[in-house]
């Protein structure tokens, strides 16, 4: 099962990159990407601690630099909430992610229709592999204090 699961770790990092590449915006890392994706979602700005709490990530670092290589894209923008500084998506930014739905749902989401599988199934699995992760990072934090 974990073989399985890092199998589809890396078809997935390959697949948003070169998904990314084909619309338009060659060379970005999979954090950037769904980085990218997550501040454009609901098109209202994020902070740091959002994103990483979203994405399930404990160093902030690599956020934070993913942030800074979408800034100097100008692919989203810096602002502030209160004493917080927020991102939110620029249009340039708005228009890649339309871009990249275009290309996925052209090659991806077709082919993977007419395999049959039930939307049902990927719902259900999608729900499984949320509660794996949380059984991941709760042996994480026992093995931690050991």
């Amino acid at each position: 099962m974990e073989f399985a699961l890092a199998m589809g770790n890396h078809a997935f990092q390959r697949w948003m990159t070169r998904c990314m590449d084909a619309a338009g915006h060659p060379g970005m890392a999979p954090l950037e990407i769904q980085v990218l994706h997550l501040v454009h979602h609901r098109e209202r700005p994020k902070t740091l601690a959002d994103i990483c709490l979203v994405l399930n990530i404990e160093d902030t670092h690599t956020v934070n630099y993913a942030l800074r290589k979408l800034t100097e894209r100008k692919l989203i923008t810096s602002g502030r909430k209160a004493k917080e500084k927020t991102v939110s998506i620029t249009e340039e930014g708005a228009e890649l992610c339309r871009r990249y739905g275009k290309v996925r749902e052209a090659l991806l989401i077709r082919s993977l229709k007419e395999t049959g599988i039930d939307p049902a199934d990927v719902s259900r699995l999608a729900a499984l592999l949320r509660a794996m992760s949380g059984g991941y990072d709760q042996a994480a934090r026992a093995a931690a204090s050991l």
